[in-house]
């Protein structure tokens, strides 16, 4: 089954956690997913990498224009690995020489239309990740800092590899965070994603929800910060993501 027709799917799956959605084919660029009250939410941003990178940049493939140019350190890179009739990026793995490891993310320019403020945001990604590349916290996508600014992320907690997701508001240092309860890291490939809708917060792997957790309605995000896949930035101790990572999508409205 081709990425564009699995990634319809698991954003229709996501969508009908809560108020039921209109999902349109993905395979249009700047496709929206349309509440049926007539409120809508866009898809801002969305990175499949089928056509690698071209012109040192990596396409955003929602037409919106947010394409991500690699941070690296070491000479970290991202290799095209196959997948689902198409391409996954592969991150760079786990080493024994810490400081002098390969370091790699992909950044975004900065852009408003990617910071939700109090909206409904919905982001996610496939991965795969083996047992033996976890670490004490891998971050798979993200926007802002928790202890400068506000931010949303989706990261692997510890080395028993359960996904996890992140808010923290504007003017608000508490970190909001919702736990999976079932872990990812076993060589597989696996959908994860995160919602906030109004006060819900939730995490779903696979098409199914593995925790929930409440965050204020007024909790707002917005931060000058790119967004960035696979870590915090291209430096040492930059929580790097270890694994392949694939079809990564951003939802706000």
């Amino acid at each position: 089954m081709h990425n564009s027709v699995m990634l319809s799917r698991r954003l229709a799956a996501v969508a009908a956690l809560s108020v039921p959605l209109l999902v349109a084919p993905l395979a249009m660029p700047g496709a929206a997913v349309a509440r049926r009250s007539g409120d809508s939410r866009e898809l801002v941003a969305l990175y499949r990498f089928d056509s690698g990178r071209v012109g040192g940049t990596v396409a955003d493939d929602s037409g919106r224009g947010h394409a991500m140019r690699v941070a690296a350190s070491n000479g970290g890179e991202w290799l095209a690995v196959p997948r689902a009739g198409g391409r996954a990026a592969q991150l760079p793995t786990a080493c024994a020489a810490r400081r002098s490891c390969p370091r790699m993310v992909l950044q975004s320019g900065t852009a408003g239309d990617l910071n939700p403020w109090r909206r409904s945001l919905a982001y996610g990604a496939t991965v795969r990740l083996p047992g033996d590349q976890t670490s004490k916290g891998q971050n798979i996508l993200q926007k802002g800092y928790s202890a400068t600014s506000s931010q949303y992320k989706l990261q692997i907690d510890g080395y028993a590899g359960k996904p996890s997701c992140v808010l923290v508001g504007r003017h608000d240092t508490q970190i909001r965070i919702v736990r999976s309860a079932v872990p990812v890291a076993d060589g597989a490939w696996h959908d994860v994603s995160c919602r906030r809708s109004r006060s819900v917060f939730t995490i779903i792997v696979d098409g199914m929800v593995r925790g929930r957790a409440w965050v204020p309605t007024t909790l707002s995000v917005a931060n000058s910060h790119p967004l960035s896949i696979g870590g915090k930035g291209g430096y040492y101790d930059n929580d790097q993501f270890q694994g392949a990572i694939d079809d990564v999508w951003l939802m706000i409205g």
